[in-house]
């Protein structure tokens, strides 16, 4: 039997996605009166970290004590959280239309995606156990962790170089392992050597140490290169496919693309905040962002009601 629209349960705005982008939005919303869903899956970019960095007064802090504190202060404010993905979201006559797993149907007046990135990282024997320990993707959240010390650079092409240039600002004991040919132009050959950076062209066999903490890089020759820290580029993708389902324009650089202030994307009442959006991927900015794209939503729900 079909369900009348009107029978649907209805918010000001969902937001999807329990990271900081979400939480933070869903406070300024909380205090500006609003009925407030947070659709949180559980599933976040910084599972595997230890602690976050450079989230000022919270520097250190376990990315799910952040969480948890964050929940706590939206309590007096009336949002609701539930613990569950979305599954689809619709945009009818007036009104969004999402989706949870299980198949319960929810309304809302406005979207707002947070729903992050995913890392693909290389797949090398040895890594799992590491990352998030000695193994990172992002030198500004792990760089300082890493300092001095013997660092590893996991990439190809120009943009390995450019990590591992980067690195030269943590430790002076950098080297590119490519995993096979470099293949690298005049310029970045050039701009390796400028910095004194090695770079090792061997496959890679794998990675060794204790107790998540690395201790050496394997090659395929049997030879080692000892190092305390490997810094990767990761692939990244979107953490959902929502935002292609609104049809709001989705890019590989640039992610869900903002066309109007405050976060909102190619599709109207639609919103995007955090990693998903692929600005400066940091924790801080992504609940900057969203507590942007929150002022964009009451605003634009404003503009509906004292119009």
């Amino acid at each position: 039997m079909s369900t009348r629209e009107e029978d649907i349960p209805g918010y000001d705005a969902i937001i999807v996605g329990g990271g900081p982008a979400g939480l933070s939005a869903a406070l300024i919303l909380g205090r500006c009166r609003r009925r407030v869903l947070v659709c949180d899956s559980g599933q976040y970019r910084n599972h595997a970290a230890r602690e976050m960095h450079g989230f000022l007064s919270r520097d250190g802090i376990a990315p799910s004590e952040l969480r948890r504190i964050a929940r706590e202060q939206l309590a007096p404010y009336g949002v609701e959280i539930r613990e569950s993905a979305v599954t689809d979201v619709r945009r009818g006559a007036r009104r969004f239309e999402v989706t949870l797993e299980g198949g319960e149907r929810l309304r809302c007046r406005k979207l707002l995606l947070a729903t992050g990135l995913v890392d693909r990282l290389p797949e090398l024997p040895g890594l799992p156990a590491m990352y998030g320990k000695s193994v990172h993707h992002c030198p500004y959240c792990d760089g300082w962790e890493a300092r001095d010390q013997a660092i590893g650079v996991y990439g190809q092409g120009g943009t390995g170089v450019s990590l591992a240039v980067n690195m030269k600002t943590w430790s002076d004991d950098v080297v590119l392992f490519t995993d096979g040919p470099a293949s690298l132009s005049r310029s970045d050959a050039d701009r390796l050597a400028r910095h004194r950076i090695g770079v090792r062209e061997e496959r890679v066999a794998r990675l060794e140490g204790r107790d998540g903490m690395l201790e050496r890089v394997v090659l395929e020759d049997g030879s080692a290169v000892e190092r305390r820290s490997l810094f990767v580029k990761a692939k990244q993708e979107q953490g959902a496919d929502l935002a292609e389902r609104l049809r709001c324009t989705v890019t590989e650089e640039r992610g869900v693309e903002t066309v109007a202030e405050h976060e909102e994307t190619t599709r109207e009442g639609v919103f995007v905040a955090g990693d998903a959006s692929k600005e400066v991927l940091l924790a801080i900015v992504a609940a900057a962002e969203g507590a942007a794209a929150a002022f964009g939503i009451n605003c634009a729900l404003q503009e509906e009601e004292l119009a």
